[in-house]
């Protein structure tokens, strides 16, 4: 692996993002210099079929339970090609996009399998030198481990881009942006521009993982199982007794670090009604610990197409909207995060800091896999 030189200016970049719904690989282009955003271009989906999403369900499965136990990781090497070849797919689709124009540099989040802050580890599956190879543009991944190294918790990642955007949108502070993935993580910008993001508990995982368990397909659908159902309270103060809220900050998840052990007497229809009111009170809960109430909750993620669990949310806090009303696009920002990441990183600038991962000092991150071109194609 060879470095890159830094350099100052804008380049369009390309992100990469696969996040743990394993719905497929997002990929998207946007304009930056690393600290404003002066464009977006094009973006898309590439999706996972259901046999590559089989793969990386067994190997996920499998780091997980290496990871509890405290084993060595498993043979993921399969997985990994999987990833990786999904990942190839997405950036030559879009790069063959008319108006993608010339791509500088992408950014590589990798499929993540195992998350362990507190041994120092978080695994994401990918290979960058591959890509680069393959697309003869550097590919900058690798983004979590030196905050790691550095007793951070290497996550989240994506606050640096929210600022960025708030500051795009001139949004006056103090405001959050709340993104629903498989976990639920929020970042707060202050008045000050003070940062502090943390994840709050789950959203979509668990109700995707009931959903599947009981045969009614991949996930709930514009929430329409939950909204034949009842919440339990029984079953949601199970929930919410969880060890992981009396942690202090600052804290991140493993998709899998909740159980849905609480739901499993109950029907579907009720289970999946006590999950949506387990993860809108989880964010009400994290939003006691901010020090200034967030007056606009911006949603991101695909959570927010879930109309019973907006509507949960907004039951519950002041000023919730879905992000795609400001112009954005909420399925891609984590793609044009990890591009906006990548950028700051060729950089030297700051990707993680005291407030979002408990890092001691702002800190940058990431390597960078130069294409051998002769490779390229």
């Amino acid at each position: 692996m060879a470095q890159a030189p830094r350099d100052s200016g804008a380049h369009r970049v390309m992100g990469l993002m696969s996040g743990t719904s394993l719905d497929g690989v997002d990929a998207a282009i946007i304009e930056t210099d690393g600290e404003t955003i002066q464009g977006f271009g094009p973006a898309l989906l590439r999706p996972y079929t259901d046999q590559e999403r089989a793969c990386l369900i067994a190997a996920t499965e499998a780091a997980v339970a290496a990871g509890r136990a405290g084993a060595p990781l498993p043979n993921l090497a399969e997985a990994a090609r999987v990833v990786t070849t999904a990942h190839l797919d997405a950036a030559r689709a879009l790069r063959a996009r008319p108006d993608a124009g010339r791509i500088e540099l992408i950014g590589l989040h990798g499929q993540t399998v195992l998350h362990r802050p507190e041994r120092g580890l978080s695994v994401q599956l990918g290979d960058a030198g591959a890509l680069a190879d393959a697309l003869g543009v550097p590919v900058v991944a690798d983004l979590r481990q030196a905050d790691l190294g550095a007793g951070g918790q290497g996550a989240p990642l994506v606050p640096v881009y929210h600022a960025a955007l708030a500051n795009h949108l001139a949004l006056a502070p103090p405001l959050a942006f709340l993104n629903l993935g498989g976990v639920a993580n929020l970042t707060w910008i202050g008045p000050d521009g003070a940062l502090i993001a943390f994840d709050t508990g789950p959203a979509n995982g668990l109700i995707d993982l009931l959903v599947q368990a009981r045969g009614a397909g991949r996930y709930d659908a514009e929430g329409r199982i939950a909204a034949a159902g009842r919440v339990d309270p029984a079953a949601l103060a199970a929930l919410m007794a969880a060890p992981y809220f009396a942690k202090p900050l600052p804290k991140s998840l493993d998709r899998y670090d909740f159980s849905l052990d609480p739901v499993l007497p109950l029907t579907t229809e009720d289970a999946a009604a006590t999950l949506v009111a387990f993860t809108a009170d989880a964010v009400a809960e994290a939003a006691r610990l901010l020090p200034a109430p967030p007056e606009r909750w911006i949603v991101c993620g695909g959570g927010r197409h879930n109309p019973v669990l907006m509507a949960a949310l907004a039951a519950r806090l002041p000023g919730v909207v879905a992000c795609d009303a400001l112009g954005l696009r909420g399925d891609f920002i984590e793609a044009e995060a990890f591009a906006f990441l990548a950028r700051r990183a060729r950089k030297g600038l700051p990707i993680t800091f005291p407030g979002t991962t408990g890092v001691a000092r702002p800190l940058s991150g990431g390597r960078c896999w130069v294409p051998r071109l002769e490779n390229a194609a």
